[in-house]
């Protein structure tokens, strides 16, 4: 693949004269453009639903919903918590595996809420019993084949490591939602404010290489360089969830059952390791 793959969104990068990427976008265009500045207020109001550790524990599928998946140090859940300005939304713990659940939260106006976010089970950490491994993966596997109510998947990738197999193996997984447009994919590259400037367009090119495994033209997929710390990335990221929300069907039909298995059939398991 030469250059950039056009079927790719690469969100916009704000390099620092000495070379390192820094939060600065997020600070002055979110304070400039109106639709970030409602993007901003519209994560936000994230706040926490329920915890499930079954399909049929969630609630029905009325609303589109975005899952949040990556590797256990991968930062996914201090992702999700920076994008809500809420430092103890998801739960961050310093043992990586811990969240072993499908954590779901909920955005827009109280009265009205529009979106649903989801935590998924992090995967790949070594540490954690094979027999709750197996039992969380399996969780996680029905969740992004099934759930009906599935419009975007938020991917958490270390940027200095780029796609471990286990990665790429989840990738495989949704190809075919991703695919034909059903969900759609945003990548988050974390960590980046480790990153030099050579390194940063490195690992660029290097996400672009493995998600053009997965362009076609009805696909929506997005990467961001993303930093909790420097909030690199973070204006974009919210820019690209809050379109995904108005892009969605206000109420999703129900076509199946209380648990929104979209058809009961599809995907095969994952393998954790």
């Amino acid at each position: 693949m030469n250059g950039v793959n056009p079927s790719i969104l690469q969100c916009s990068m704000n390099p620092n004269a000495d070379g390192r990427r820094t939060g600065d976008h997020h600070a002055t265009t979110s304070a400039t453009d109106p639709a970030m500045r409602e993007a901003l207020s519209w994560t936000q109001s994230a706040r926490f639903l329920t915890t499930a550790s079954l399909l049929t524990q969630l609630p029905p599928p009325g609303l589109p919903e975005v899952a949040f998946v990556g590797r256990s140090n991968a930062g996914k859940s201090t992702a999700i918590n920076t994008l809500a300005q809420h430092r103890r939304l998801a739960f961050a713990s310093k043992t990586p595996g811990r969240t072993q659940h499908i954590n779901l939260f909920e955005l827009g106006p109280a009265d009205a809420p529009d979106a649903r976010w989801a935590d998924l089970p992090g995967y790949g950490y070594a540490a954690v019993a094979r027999g709750a491994k197996l039992r969380w993966q399996q969780v996680m596997a029905d969740y992004l084949a099934h759930r009906h109510a599935l419009a975007g998947i938020v991917m958490l990738v270390d940027s200095r490591h780029g796609f471990t197999p286990l990665d790429r193996q989840l990738l495989d997984f949704v190809s075919q939602r991703v695919g034909t447009g059903e969900v759609k994919l945003l990548v988050l590259l974390t960590k980046a404010d480790k990153l030099s400037r050579n390194e940063a367009a490195k690992s660029l090119a290097a996400a672009q290489k493995v998600l053009g495994d997965l362009a076609t033209d009805h696909a929506d997929i997005s990467m961001v360089l993303f930093s909790a710390l420097s909030r690199q990335g973070l204006g974009d990221a919210e820019l690209v969830l809050r379109q995904w929300q108005a892009a969605a069907p206000a109420q999703l039909a129900d076509p199946v059952d209380q648990a929104g298995l979209a058809d009961p059939d599809a995907g095969a398991p994952l393998s954790p390791r």
